[in-house]
């Protein structure tokens, strides 16, 4: 049947974060400020992994990638919010509200398997660094990235086709900021079983792959700077990772948490609480915890502040 002849509900209502009017201004600048910060952080990081040649190596590659990722997850609910922060009916319609879900889907995923890329590359450089200018070279890394994109949009595809042909009939409220597709299964008058078990199947395959690839790549990695003799060195090589293990702990620890996890009407503000975190928080710390916690990224960064104001 086509998607037209089963949707009875052309909008959806967003519960938002909160329902209090006075409330609405202080979360509206709160998360305007967020936003901005997001944008600006990891702009800032995409402009100095391009400019600074001494940051033209496969993991601040990534890196570019990655904030590439984070400022379009975080555009992708932000905006909405924001707006609805501002208006007393907080709806989306139907098409809207699925294209943001796919959107999620994908560069969540995306998000993940970057992560997982990085880590292998760390890997490479640590355990193998004899080779790791072959093992890494740039079409290596292209092919990586193509991957990571590739099955991104099988994972969003796999998740989007199912919800097509539920029946929404009401009601209409997502309880949620933003269309994510866990809330979306809820509001659904159809049998949703094959929808949650094509989801649960695909995230946990998602999860223990690219977790998998993280966890061996670390347990390697470990193995490596455990082995080195001189205290120093130890340190040296594992601050290269600090940045990156940080980011991946923050990811896996709410994504898991709010998509693995038994659903309950208990669970609605802990659900907004880690969907905060993993869309809109992590995109906002990563470029601050890899400037803080990387000399290299702080240097490029004084360096082209530093021909800014001399322009």
């Amino acid at each position: 049947m086509a998607m037209g002849n089963l949707t009875t509900v052309s909008y959806f209502v967003l519960s938002g974060l909160s329902n209090d009017p006075q409330l609405q201004p202080f979360l509206f600048v709160v998360f305007l400020l967020i936003y901005l910060l997001t944008v600006m952080g990891n702009g800032a990081i995409m402009v100095v992994t391009r400019a600074d040649s001494h940051l033209h190596t496969p993991m601040y590659f990534f890196l570019f990638h990655l904030s590439f990722l984070d400022i379009c997850y975080s555009s992708v609910t932000v905006p909405e919010m924001l707006h609805n922060f501002m208006v007393d009916r907080k709806t989306i319609y139907f098409p809207g509200c699925i294209f943001q879900m796919s959107l999620i889907l994908l560069l969540s995923c995306s998000e993940i398997f970057m992560l997982s890329a990085m880590a292998y590359d760390r890997y490479a450089a640590i355990c193998d660094p004899l080779h790791y200018g072959g093992t890494m070279n740039k079409q290596v890394r292209i092919r990586l990235v193509c991957g990571v994109w590739l099955i991104s949009i099988i994972h969003a595809l796999t998740n989007t086709g199912p919800v097509l042909h539920l029946h929404f009939c009401g009601p209409k409220e997502v309880n949620n900021f933003s269309c994510e597709l866990p809330s979306l299964l809820e509001l659904s008058c159809s049998e949703t079983f094959v929808s949650k078990i094509t989801f649960l199947t695909s995230v946990m395959i998602v999860s223990l792959v690219s977790f998998s690839v993280t966890l061996v790549s670390y347990i390697c990695i470990i193995s490596t700077i455990l082995r080195m003799r001189s205290a120093e060195g130890r340190s040296k090589t594992f601050s290269t990772c600090s940045s990156h293990l940080t980011v991946v702990v923050l990811y896996y620890g709410a994504g898991l948490f709010r998509y693995l996890r038994p659903s309950s009407a208990s669970s609605v503000v802990l659900d907004r609480l880690f969907s905060i975190q993993y869309n809109i928080l992590t995109p906002m710390l990563n470029p601050i915890i890899y400037s803080l916690r990387n000399k290299e990224v702080k240097a490029a960064l004084g360096n082209t502040l530093g021909k800014i104001q001399s322009m």
